[in-house]
């Protein structure tokens, strides 16, 4: 018992050191900065769009179904609406429920996870078989039902996407938390008398951090994809100004049929381009994680010895 209470610090101190060296990697890998910088540009976008466009973006500024020109960097919709600032002003609600919907997810995926993994028997099972349920349910059919009974909004967008979204997380942080449990360090501090609580996220937590990224930048991907979805077959709030509801109405009134593809273009780039911006920093995440996939660097007087 006493060696491995004599463990407990220094496997906690290599755990802490395996965390600064995780962001160390993140910071320096090309990757995960690509994908910062992205996401960076959309939320500074989404923080000052009442600065760049302070009125009403669904307002009337102009002649119908314009193109781009100088007056209107991306043309105007059929109803003569700016389109420029229609997908600035829907940055702010996309990547609010994105966001949203991804920590509240990732939050109820950490705790049925630790709770599962620690401590086992009824309460694994228990769990267990509510995540099973919930990952066994058609997801595209059941957002389709809450969000038709439920009252449009926001607010309903991320109750339904957290609802429908939680337990693939839970799943996977099951599993790591699981072979977390079994480490010495752990038992060390059950064996001090440390309370569940602290054990968990304090002890078992810090050591999945990288798991953890993953999975949160997943379920934002999950939310902003599913919002646009929801709201591209008008189950969302259609006074709402955001990226989906841009492609509602564009479908709706015919941009496509009438070739106004700047008025349907720039709201899908924006998806296209968080979605790549995130898948960017959760393959940096497996990059600084998993050594197979780190490219091995040779040095410069070696490749210029083998030229030779």
């Amino acid at each position: 018992m006493t060696s491995v209470i004599l463990q407990q610090p220094t496997e906690a101190k290599a755990a802490r050191k395996t965390n600064r060296g995780f962001i160390h990697g993140l910071i320096t890998n090309k990757k995960a900065m690509t994908g910062m910088a992205i996401m960076l540009v959309f939320i500074v976008l989404a923080l000052a769009a009442p600065v760049l466009f302070p009125d009403d973006p669904s307002r009337i500024t102009g002649m119908a179904s314009l193109e781009p020109d100088s007056e209107h960097w991306l043309g105007t919709t059929a109803k003569g609406q700016d389109v420029l600032a229609l997908t600035i002003h829907g940055a702010r609600s996309s990547l609010l429920v994105g966001l949203t919907v991804g920590f509240a997810s990732t939050f109820i995926g950490i705790l049925v996870g630790l709770a599962s993994a620690y401590f086992g028997k009824f309460i694994d099972e228990a769990l267990s078989l509510l995540t099973n349920v919930f990952l066994l349910l058609p997801g595209l059919p059941l957002l389709v039902i809450l969000a038709a009974f439920l009252p449009p909004g926001l607010g309903t967008v991320i109750l339904v996407l957290t609802v429908t979204g939680w337990a693939g997380s839970a799943r996977v942080l099951r599993a790591q938390a699981l072979s977390i449990r079994s480490k010495d360090f752990v038992a060390a501090a059950v064996v001090s008398g440390e309370r569940a609580g602290r054990i968990m996220f304090r002890e078992i937590l810090p050591n999945m951090a990288s798991i953890v990224m993953g999975t949160l930048l997943a379920c934002v991907i999950y939310g902003i994809g599913a919002q646009a979805g929801l709201e591209f077959l008008g189950l969302g709030d259609v006074s709402t100004v955001s990226w989906g509801n841009n492609l509602f109405w564009a479908g709706n009134e015919g941009a496509l049929l009438t070739g106004s593809w700047w008025v349907f273009i720039p709201s899908g780039l924006c998806i296209a381009l968080v979605a790549f911006a995130l898948a960017l920093i959760n393959y940096a995440v497996d990059e600084v994680t998993n050594p197979r996939l780190r490219k091995i660097r040779k040095p410069a007087t070696t490749e210029r010895g083998a030229a030779q």
